[in-house]
């Protein structure tokens, strides 16, 4: 058995404490998309041949639970599409009471995701998905790795 080791171009060690990714969570319609932006262009991700795991949308009576699922498999999604840890999002659903955002808000949170904004699909335009509209915004609000 034959062991490598993979290290960054430069070849020190990612900074643990360094935020993640910023995704677009779009939770629209049965099943949510979750996109990545880089330079303001959006890319709808898709899980791996053999893992593939549809993302239903929960109710808005559904449990806290329910949520974070959604949560968690949006999150996986992204970390294995882009081999890196996601620690951001923004979500495109719609209508949203204060109760409801405020569920959304914990259940994020229990996913290890920091939810930057709940946004209404409407409001993101019809240039792209719901969730690429969402990763649009997540990227331009997403806080910035601190310089060194």
């Amino acid at each position: 058995m034959k062991l490598f080791q993979i290290e960054e171009p430069d070849g020190s060690p990612v900074d643990p404490d360094a935020p993640g990714a910023a995704i677009g969570i779009g939770a629209s319609a049965r099943l949510a998309e979750v996109a990545v932006a880089v330079g303001g262009n959006a890319v709808t991700l898709a899980d791996r041949d053999g893992y593939e795991r549809d993302l239903p949308v929960p109710g808005p009576d559904a449990p806290l639970a329910d949520w974070q699922v959604l949560f968690e498999g949006a999150r996986l999604r992204a970390e294995r599409a882009l081999a890196r840890p996601v620690t951001h999002a923004v979500l495109a659903f719609a209508p949203l009471d204060p109760a409801l955002a405020a569920e959304l808000l914990r259940a994020s949170e229990a996913a290890g995701i920091d939810l930057l904004r709940i946004v209404s699909p409407i409001d993101l335009g019809a240039d792209a998905t719901p969730a690429e509209g969402a990763a649009i915004l997540a990227e331009d609000m997403a806080p910035r790795p601190k310089a060194s």
